[in-house]
């Protein structure tokens, strides 16, 4: 199983088949609007930015299970993101990322790349998953982790 084997529905209610982005690196974030890490959306379209020709999409799954950070519609979450950040990655519509509901994507992604300790608990908004080109599970970033920090891991990946 690879993260090319998932579906997710994006912004505007159109399935996704994850197969598309096969042979390209992943970054795949859990975001919120109205979060104290929100402005890591501007960090995360500059990696969008300077990285797609070479092969990385950023891929945002907004989510509304901390702190209700994420109230708005599909719809509210689109403009949000084009307004204040410049988003051109592709958003998807809202999920949870645990319990029970937790999209499959995500619990693929935790189970490949455990936190802290061995927790597979997503803890907070902007955890991000970094894929390779082969859809395995790199590595896993905590929240508080800048997007301008990933680069060299990025880098590595891509040149491999």
């Amino acid at each position: 199983m690879t993260a090319y084997d998932f579906n997710a529905t994006a912004l505007d209610g159109q399935p996704v088949d994850l197969a598309r982005y096969r042979g390209k690196a992943l970054l795949i974030v859990n975001t919120a609007s109205a979060c104290g890490f929100t402005p890591q959306y501007q960090g995360l379209e500059e990696l969008q930015q300077r990285y797609a020709d070479q092969g990385l999409v950023v891929l945002g799954f907004p989510c509304n299970q901390f702190g209700r950070q994420e109230p708005g519609s599909e719809a509210e979450i689109g403009a949000f993101c084009e307004k204040n950040y410049g988003v051109t990655f592709p958003m998807f519509a809202k999920i949870d990322v645990n319990g029970d509901d937790a999209h499959p994507l995500f619990r693929f992604l935790k189970g490949e790349a455990p936190g802290v300790l061995g927790t597979e608990g997503i803890k907070w908004n902007f955890t991000k998953f970094l894929v390779n080109k082969e859809g395995a599970v790199v590595k896993r970033y905590a929240p508080a982790t800048k997007p301008e920090e990933l680069k060299g891991d990025i880098e590595k990946l891509l040149a491999a």
